[in-house]
């Protein structure tokens, strides 16, 4: 910003002030530095328990058709087995589908060898519900998750259950399953284990994420700035150059024309395109004396601002 030559002082110490205030190369590492190790220690231990879905097979029959329908629906529980287990579905035989009352008896199909129950999540806890089931035969529990959730499901955790599988489903596949079997449809479910997860390893990718996002941020923010508060040197040779352009606007020009000895085949051509002049060239005239073509001592000069020859400083010049 410039200011008339009253306010120079203030110019000056506004310039200052910014100058101080730039961030350096030390400052961006340090604050780059700080950020990594926040977000590294803001991430969980890398020993945190895997989470296994699970693929449940549902097959069951309407009229004369048999339906069989495959997807990646639940999660294992954190304290169930990952096998692989099947049977035909059995409901509480309660007015509530929770399985709380430990004299909950299940509505298994007679002709079933095996079957799973399936309970309506709350009311009590995992544990509870998991054992209430495994006592009266079940050979896997599947808990469907509150009315409102859609089909998300968690990891659930139940400790003391023994060996039996448990694993999670959605509310709304749940439901389904529900309605089929109050309608008096057989359903047989066949759970197997599924992929393995690490919600580690998922933060771990999306604090990289964050911290690199930040980091470029950052560095576009300081390289944007940056220029527009230019340091001293930066200043320096800007002030120079702009020197030099005015000391090459002031020397002399000429343009060469017949007769004139400097077209004497024998005289010295240009040092730097090694080129003999000739009528109609422009030169120019360095205080020193030395001539070339214009078009080839303005960027020498630009460049060096010494006469080629005799190194003459056309500032000091």
């Amino acid at each position: 910003m410039l200011f008339c030559f009253s306010c120079v002082s203030v110019n000056t110490q506004m310039e200052m002030s910014l100058l101080t205030t730039t961030p350096t190369h030390s400052s961006v590492s340090s604050r780059l530095l700080r950020l990594s190790l926040f977000l590294l220690l803001s991430l969980p231990d890398s020993t945190g328990k895997a989470i296994w879905t699970a693929h449940l097979n549902i097959t069951f029959q309407v009229g004369n058709r048999i339906i069989s329908k495959l997807g990646e629906s639940g999660v294992f529980g954190n304290h169930s087995p990952l096998e692989r287990v099947s049977g035909a579905v059995a409901l509480p035989d309660t007015w509530n589908q929770n399985a709380c009352n430990p004299m909950t008896n299940f509505s298994r199909p007679e002709q079933a060898e095996t079957w799973l129950a399936l309970i309506e999540r709350g009311g009590c806890t995992f544990t509870h519900k998991i054992n209430v089931a495994a006592e009266k035969g079940a050979n896997g529990v599947i808990i469907y998750n509150y009315p409102g959730t859609g089909n998300k499901v968690f990891p659930m955790s139940h400790q003391g259950t023994d060996n039996i599988v448990a694993v999670m489903i959605g509310n709304l596949k749940g439901l389904e399953l529900l309605h089929l079997i109050q309608k008096g449809v057989s359903v047989t479910i066949i759970i197997e284990v599924g992929r393995m997860h690490m919600p580690w390893l998922s933060h771990c990718v999306m604090s990289l994420i964050t911290f690199l996002a930040a980091s470029i941020a950052y560095l576009f923010l300081y390289c944007a700035w940056r220029p527009r508060v230019p340091n001293s040197s930066t200043r320096r040779r800007r002030q120079i150059k702009a020197d030099v352009k005015k000391a090459i606007a002031e020397l002399q020009l000429r343009v060469l024309k017949e007769g004139d000895k400097e077209l004497d085949p024998n005289e010295e051509s240009c040092v730097i395109c090694f080129d003999i002049y000739k009528p109609k060239d422009v030169v120019r005239i360095l205080n020193c004396k030395h001539f070339f073509h214009e078009a080839c001592i303005d960027p020498w000069l630009l460049a060096h601002r010494t006469c080629p020859m005799c190194k003459c400083d056309i500032l000091k010049a």
